[in-house]
């Protein structure tokens, strides 16, 4: 019972806090508003463990673009397009008021573009993803179930921007849900996945199927709300170890107290395969398929507060869909809250609040080996269980750029030393 309480304040705390931002400036790792944004944007190499002021181990800092030149109070989710057309690479960085877009082709040179503002209120929620060269962006509003919808951003805009930052509009804003804590999508399929929506909506706040497969033109298809709310969610079409379901549409549910496992190939019946549970369960958060397929790789957001451990990462081997197990944990060296993480090859990209991210080595995940082979940590100055520091990272780049989401600080472009 004493478990459950504090678990329940916990939750309380971090919502309310979190949406406290929307009203009160963002201070920086020192308590004073605004200093931390005075960081200099100039490369700077990863030299006996500072990349300036920054720690670090095997990863430079290329360019970073603080929290002020955003006109923003916090930055929040952060995802990555390449234009095949031009060879440009552009960070898209959820902000607490809408969605930035910033040209890093050359780390020298890092061009704030312009925003899309939110659709509605600012809030500490926000989510992007993209598809055939379109931004899909979702945000968790907490203002109702008709607010903001799913903003839809052409972003071969981008290509013509003449006279940076411009404010951008929508190229479509779908209003078939109001607010989303997460969006998906399977490029392979082109749907896309919206989580995290009202709980008492048809779905539960579980999955609304979306076809993106004409951006502009978004067309609900249903969703799946069987097994109730999802925080986040994985949606690949599956060729992995198990042979029963291989070529179907596979949705992986991190749902606050489970993860669970669904065939979503029928969009009109959606069938539960498993869920599985975990010790020390305090808040199911997100996770990511190795590239095999066979092990999912989860973070639970509140287990480091509630049970006074380093940051625990979870390895669960998926080789039978329908009986999953808990295969390895992985403890890291500090207290710092885990948060989104994915899947590169052989490495696995934590955003991992205060300790910036951490890059661990996952080559020998079948031998129940990890490793932490590297780190860039945009928070110097604690790695402490707190909710400051990095959101997210995204590490898709063929460049090898690695671009980081900084609550406080902003935006942060990374590489790994010598590469």
């Amino acid at each position: 019972m004493k478990r459950s309480i504090v678990l329940l304040v916990v939750i309380l705390f971090y919502f309310s806090g979190c949406s406290n931002d929307q009203e009160n400036p963002v201070a920086d790792d020192n308590g004073i508003e605004g200093e931390g944004n005075q960081v200099e944007t100039a490369f700077k190499p990863c030299d006996n463990g500072k990349a300036g002021e920054y720690p670090c181990e095997g990863f430079d800092l290329l360019g970073q673009i603080p929290l002020a030149d955003f006109s923003a109070r916090a930055a929040n989710d952060i995802w990555g397009w390449t234009d095949v057309t031009t060879g440009k690479e552009y960070a898209l960085m959820g902000l607490d008021n809408g969605t930035a877009f910033i040209d890093i082709s050359d780390t020298e040179n890092l061009i704030y573009l312009g925003k899309l503002p939110t659709a509605t209120v600012s809030d500490t929620w926000r989510d992007i993803k993209v598809h055939q060269d379109h931004a899909f962006v979702v945000a968790d509003n907490n203002s109702g179930d008709d607010a903001h919808g799913m903003q839809v951003f052409d972003l071969t805009r981008l290509r013509d921007v003449a006279n940076p930052p411009q404010t951008f509009d929508a190229d479509a804003h779908y209003t078939g849900l109001g607010r989303a804590h997460n969006i998906v999508i399977n490029e392979d399929t082109g749907f896309a996945y919206v989580v995290g929506t009202n709980r008492g909506d048809a779905f539960q706040g579980g999955a609304h199927f979306i076809d993106i497969q004409d951006p502009k033109n978004p067309v609900p298809v249903g969703g799946y709300g069987a097994s109730g709310y999802s925080h986040d969610a994985q949606v690949v079409t599956y060729n992995g170890p198990d042979t029963d379901y291989t070529g179907s549409e596979i949705y992986i549910g991190a749902n606050e107290t489970n993860v669970i496992i669904a065939d979503v190939t029928d969009k009109d019946n959606p069938v539960e395969i498993s869920s599985l549970s975990y010790g020390n369960r305090a808040y199911t958060h997100q996770g990511w398929f190795t590239e095999d397929q066979r092990y999912f790789i989860l973070g639970d957001e509140l287990d480091e507060i509630n049970f006074g451990t380093n940051t625990r990462t979870l390895v669960f081997d998926f080789t039978d869909l329908d009986n999953p197990v808990l295969h390895t944990e992985y403890t890291g060296p500090v207290s710092a809250i885990d948060h989104n993480g994915y899947v590169k090859g052989d490495e696995y990209y934590l955003a991992n609040y205060t300790a910036g991210i951490r890059v661990l080595d996952i080559s020998g995940i079948d031998a129940k080996s990890i490793v932490q082979a590297g780190f860039f940590d945009t928070f110097p100055t604690s790695n402490t269980a707190g909710f400051n520091g990095v959101w997210s990272v995204y590490p898709y780049f063929e460049s090898g750029k690695i671009i980081v989401s900084d609550i406080n600080r902003g935006l942060f472009v990374v590489k790994k030393s010598n590469s």
